[in-house]
C-alpha cells in the first residue's frame, strides 16, 4: 500500500519509515521539517496542502504520527497545538474518507490518561492504568488536544466506516525527561520499562502490525507499553516499597543495579497495562525490565535509546506554526 506517514523526520518516523517498507509498504513521509524519509514538507494543519498530496500521489492509507507535543508547550501557543493536533487529524480523516481509504492510524499518547490527582500519585497503592480508566481529565493542552484527536477517529468510524485503530503509546523518547532530573537519564529510562516505557522499535513494530489489523478491529485504541511484571496484587507493596517487589521478581537487580551506580525506584505510583493491545492487536514488546537487567549482567550496549542532546526536527529548524 502507499501510505502517507505524518511526522516522517521525527523520532518515531525514523524508525516506523523502514520497518513500513520491510512490510512492502510505499511511504510518502510529510513533515514540517525535512529528514531522509520525507518527501513532503508542510503541516498536517494545511488542508490544501493535505488535498493536494492525496490527489497527486495517490495516498491508500495514513498513519498520522505528526504532533506538538509536551515538550512544545514551552515553545507553542495553544492554538498552534489546536491546529496542528486537532485540525490536522481532522484535515486527514476527511481526505481519508473522500478518498475510500479502508484505515486509519492515530499515534496518540498515555499522557492523556494522567490528570493533575494521577500524576500527584496520591493514596496508597499504585494505579492500575488500561483502556477502560476513567474519566479522562488530560492536564494540559498537548493531553486535551490529543484526546479531541481520537474523539475525531472515533467520529469518522461511527459516521463513515473509517477503520481508525489508535495507539496510546508509552514513553520513548530519546532525550532527557523534561520535569524530573534527580536520576541520570539512562537509569530512569530503564526504571520506566517497569511501568511506562517501550522501545521506538516496537513502537513502529505496533504501527506496522495496526496498519494491518485496522480492517478487522474498526475502531480500537490499544495502550502500547513493554508488558509490566508486576500483577494487581502488587499494587500496594509497590507504593509502599517498589524497591522490595523488584527484588522479588529480580533478584539480582539490587546487585546489577549498584554495579552501575543507578538506583531501583522506591515507589510506583502507577503501571501501564498492555494486555489489550497483545489480545487485540496481538502486539507485545520485545524489550522489557528483564531484557534491561540481561544486558546489564552481560555488559552489553543497553537495548534502548538515550540522547540528552535530542530535540525535535521541527524545533531543531525553527518551524513557526503559520
Amino acid at each position: 500500500m502507499r501510505i502517507l506517514l505524518t511526522g516522517s523526520s521525527g523520532w518515531l518516523g525514523r524508525f516506523l519509515a523502514p520497518q513500513l517498507g520491510i512490510a512492502g509498504h510505499e511511504v510518502v513521509g510529510l513533515d514540517v521539517a525535512p529528514g531522509a524519509h520525507t518527501q513532503v514538507i508542510g503541516s498536517v494543519a494545511d488542508q490544501g496542502l493535505i488535498e493536494q498530496v492525496f490527489a497527486r500521489r495517490g495516498i491508500e492509507a495514513v498513519i498520522h504520527g505528526a504532533a506538538l507535543h509536551k515538550p512544545d508547550i514551552a515553545r507553542y501557543p495553544a492554538q498552534a497545538f489546536i491546529d496542528v493536533n486537532v485540525t490536522g487529524t481532522l484535515n486527514l480523516l476527511q481526505a481519508a474518507r473522500t478518498a475510500g481509504h479502508d484505515r486509519f492510524l492515530l499515534t496518540s499518547t498515555t499522557s492523556l490518561m494522567i490528570s493533575q490527582a494521577v500524576r500527584a500519585e496520591a493514596g496508597d497503592e499504585a494505579r492500575w492504568i488500561d483502556e477502560t480508566m476513567g474519566p479522562l481529565e488530560p492536564r494540559n493542552i498537548y493531553g486535551v488536544t490529543k484526546l479531541a484527536a481520537e474523539g475525531l477517529c472515533r467520529l469518522f468510524h461511527l459516521d463513515h466506516g473509517l477503520n481508525c485503530v489508535v495507539l496510546r503509546t508509552a514513553r520513548f523518547f530519546p532525550e532527557e525527561d523534561d520535569t524530573h532530573r534527580d536520576l541520570s537519564g539512562t537509569n530512569m529510562k530503564a526504571n520506566e520499562f517497569l511501568n511506562r516505557r517501550l522501545t521506538v522499535e516496537d513502537v513502529a513494530r505496533a504501527h506496522v502490525i495496526a496498519l494491518a489489523r485496522a480492517p478487522e478491529l474498526g475502531f480500537d485504541i490499544s495502550i502500547v507499553s513493554a508488558p509490566t511484571p508486576f500483577v494487581r496484587s502488587d499494587a500496594r507493596a509497590l507504593k509502599r516499597d517498589a524497591a522490595g517487589v523488584i527484588a522479588h521478581y529480580f533478584p539480582d537487580a539490587p546487585s546489577l543495579y549498584a554495579r552501575r551506580g543507578w538506583r531501583l525506584p522506591t515507589s510506583i505510583g502507577r503501571v501501564y497495562v498492555a494486555t489489550h493491545a497483545e489480545a487485540r492487536l496481538g502486539f507485545r514488546a520485545d524489550v522489557d525490565f528483564a531484557a534491561i537487567l540481561q544486558a546489564l549482567r552481560d555488559d552489553a550496549p543497553l537495548p534502548f535509546a538515550h540522547d540528552q542532546d535530542y530535540h525535535s526536527p521541527a524545533a531543531r529548524h525553527g518551524w513557526v506554526p503559520a
